[in-house]
């Protein structure tokens, strides 16, 4: 079911019901909601393969885009739609996640900037972004976007094959059970 809600600013969010899982970690001494999944929603190509993962853990899923999309209507999945803005959606989630968050992007700034903050990241193409290797994608991507302004390349990303799919499956299960590993409480 959804609720617009409009506010004076002409900004529209549109909002699934979402409720936290009562499945919590324990941190330093206090309990911790982890695991929530943000995807940089515009253009991902994997949207059904986080939403299969995360409705077998059990973990809240937001979707971040500038327009309007249909989502499956569960409980545990969150449609933010931004302003129209340079980088609005990217803005959105770098306010909102956290540290043991997962993003869903192949934005590497973003996916740079998610990292600051403590988030884990992975690319459509089950590439993870981490602190070792997003200097080197910031680097190509660049030198990619002055080859692409100079007509020295056209065109865009190939298209996403299956092993990319399962290649993306196995990563994010596989940061999944990462964190859960580093966050169970001490057994005694």
């Amino acid at each position: 079911m959804f609720n617009p809600d409009i506010s004076g600013s002409g900004k529209i969010a549109l909002y699934v019901n979402v409720m936290w899982h009562p499945e919590q970690i324990w941190g330093d001494g206090e309990d911790l909601h982890l695991l929530h999944i943000f995807i940089d929603a515009d253009a991902c190509p994997v949207k059904q393969e986080v939403y299969r993962v995360a409705s077998r853990y059990r973990l809240d899923v937001t979707l971040v885009a500038n327009s309007w999309m249909r989502v499956p209507n569960e409980r545990w999945i969150a449609l933010e739609v931004v302003e129209n803005g340079f980088d609005a959606a990217d803005d959105w989630i770098v306010e909102h996640v956290q540290s043991h968050d997962i993003v869903v992007t192949a934005d590497i700034p973003l996916a740079s900037r998610c990292l600051k903050e403590g988030a884990r990241v992975i690319g459509p193409t089950g590439k993870p972004f981490t602190e070792n290797n997003i200097v080197e994608a910031v680097a190509t991507r660049d030198l990619l976007s002055e080859l692409r302004d100079a007509g020295e390349i056209t065109g865009g990303p190939p298209p996403l094959k299956k092993r990319d799919r399962s290649r993306f499956l196995q990563q994010l299960d596989e940061v999944i059970q990462s964190i859960r590993r580093k966050h169970q409480p001490n057994s005694i």
